[in-house]
């Protein structure tokens, strides 16, 4: 019916974790995202959502996340090739690991930004800019 993505909005202090998407990304490669990934079909199961961030997290760039996670919005968008696509983003604290390009195939490069300097950077899409519009509101009363 529709794919299920899950994104981290992953937070150190005042920074935002942000990766530029490998240009052999089919969607939106070479602009900046939240970690994240597809969900896979698992049969039954419980914290499907969480235990999925916290594998993309590690595949792709190495770091672990504290244990709460919050949601923070929800979007859905088609694709290019028409799939649909449902995105669950979630504000997690960053625990530990020195994030590093685990997974080339994926990300291009790894950063640590505020707030502003995410919402007025040129490689920043508007999907990006408005999920860390809605983090940064919940971040703050955390």
């Amino acid at each position: 019916m529709f794919y299920l993505n899950v994104e981290g909005a992953v937070f150190k202090g005042d920074k935002w974790l942000i990766i530029q998407r490998s240009m052999k990304e089919e969607h939106a490669g070479g602009f900046f995202s939240l970690v994240g990934g597809t969900v896979e079909q698992e049969g039954n199961s419980i914290n499907l959502l969480e235990r999925t961030l916290r594998r993309e997290l590690d595949e792709e760039v190495g770091v672990k996340v504290k244990d709460s996670m919050t949601y923070v919005r929800n979007t859905s968008f088609v694709l290019e090739n028409g799939s649909e696509v449902v995105d669950v983003v979630f504000l997690c604290e960053f625990d530990y690991g020195e994030p590093f390009i685990k997974s080339p195939d994926e990300v291009e490069n790894i950063y640590w930004m505020t707030t502003e300097e995410v919402l007025s950077h040129e490689k920043a899409p508007i999907w990006l800019i408005d999920s860390i519009k809605e983090a940064e509101k919940i971040r703050r009363h955390l």
